[in-house]
């Protein structure tokens, strides 16, 4: 062989050193994206479900009559024998489910970001599977609600470290699997509350409607190790994968030295500033719709209707994630680069629902279903606008960072939309 074609040779870039997304082949891009739809569903399902449960993990399971254990509402609901309030409430309010489903979350969330990066994909992926299959047993075999609680704070943090994981592995693929993961996180919410919606209404008991919900978790295995197509530059040897023979790493356009593969702590604190202008509007966003959510939803009662107060709350949670499946599968559609529009409309729907719920004036149901939806559709909105921006802005040094980190913001918001949520619950049944 020549020196030329030697030379050539050496030129020639690995295909196993180049992102799967730079590849010109259309099976393996549509594997990717139908993967990244799937495992957002399957990521968000046990939160979801957890939060359509919330009116009935709360009952008190010991007080309820073992000949009625298999009864829709039984298994969760308590009795009430002690009077009647303005709000028909429950003793605690469903921001105490929020809780448990948001601050293992939210912890995940603030300390993934200095140190998860050394720990392979793998390994975060098969924890998300069982702490996910545990919180639907927990919970579905559960008579004790400290013991539902437990199995809710499982669900929370599969879910927590799933959408931390996957956010941060789109680094790796192309722009367009935001779009796709946000629609399955977004389908997971219609999906997931229509499912245990449909199935109580249908007479199933909720034990066996959550039984029913463990084929979630086989499907995130399937997703995850059979339709994904595993990126070289994905962090299994951060030493080795990402390098070819002259010790420079490929991460789509961007070259850096292998030693620099990972972001420093004083680098990674020094970037979080520049995340703040995406981080704040989707901190807003989230509070205020999980307040509406967890503190006021379940204060909105239309007596004397087809719908049992149980049934109107879990109707509520199907429509509002409704709303937002249809926004978080829409940026291919449209986009909003001004970000702040959403909480600035969320937060008018606060102000709307907390009205509704105090002064009870609503003439009907169909009202508030409506805007319920619209409420789902700024949430998810905010969503997927945020990750795709980052995706499309932040320096390829720095995407995988920004996208992890910037999950914090959500999580902080929904878990002080759960603390506030309890005094303002006790506050408006106390009257």
């Amino acid at each position: 062989m020549s020196e030329v074609e030697e030379e050539q040779m050496d030129n020639v870039i690995d295909p196993q050193s180049v992102p799967v997304d730079l590849t010109q082949n259309k099976t393996v891009k549509i594997r990717n994206l139908v993967a990244f739809w799937l495992l957002g569903l399957c990521n968000n399902y046990a939160y979801v479900i957890m939060l359509s449960a919330a009116h009935d993990i709360l009952g008190s399971k010991e007080t309820v009559p073992e000949n009625d254990i298999d009864k829709p509402d039984a298994m969760f609901n308590l009795t009430h024998s002690t009077g009647i309030n303005r709000f028909d409430c429950n003793p605690v309010s469903t921001g105490a489910v929020l809780l448990a489903d948001v601050l293992p979350t939210l912890f995940i969330k603030l300390s993934a970001p200095w140190f998860f990066d050394y720990i392979q994909y793998n390994i975060l992926v098969g924890i998300c599977i069982v702490t996910a299959v545990s919180s639907f047993l927990i919970v579905a075999f559960s008579h004790v609600l400290a013991l539902s609680l437990l199995g809710v704070v499982f669900a929370s943090v599969s879910s927590g470290l799933g959408e931390f994981t996957y956010v941060s592995l789109m680094a790796f693929y192309e722009k367009n699997v935001v779009s796709t993961w946000s629609s399955g996180t977004g389908a997971a919410g219609f999906i997931g509350s229509l499912a245990y919606a449909g199935l109580t209404e249908a007479g199933l008991s909720p034990r066996n409607s959550l039984l029913v919900m463990l084929v979630v978790p086989l499907s995130m295995i399937i997703s995850y190790w059979g339709i994904l197509v595993s990126s070289p530059t994905m962090r299994q040897s951060q030493d080795t994968i990402h390098c070819n023979e002259d010790r420079q790493c490929l991460i789509e356009d961007d070259t850096k030295d292998c030693k620099d593969s990972h972001l420093t702590v004083k680098e990674k604190g020094r970037f979080i500033k520049h995340l703040l202008k995406y981080m704040g509007p989707l901190f807003l966003v989230y509070f205020a719709e999980y307040f509406i959510n967890q503190g006021l939803m379940e204060l909105i009662y239309f007596k004397g209707i087809w719908l049992s107060h149980s049934a109107q709350y879990r109707w509520f949670q199907v429509l509002y994630q409704l709303g937002v499946f249809i926004s978080r599968s829409s940026v291919n559609i449209v986009k909003f680069k001004w970000l702040w529009i959403f909480p600035i409309l969320q937060w008018c729907v606060l102000i709307l629902m907390f009205t509704v719920a105090y002064f009870a004036f609503m003439p009907t149901i169909f009202i508030v279903f409506a805007i319920i939806i619209f409420e789902g559709l700024l949430g998810g909105g905010a969503y997927v606008n945020t990750f795709y921006q980052i995706r499309q802005d932040v320096d390829p040094k720095y995407n995988e960072f920004a996208l992890g980190t910037t999950t914090v913001a959500d999580s902080a918001g929904v878990s002080l939309a759960g603390a506030v949520a309890l005094p303002v619950h006790n506050a408006l049944c106390a009257l």
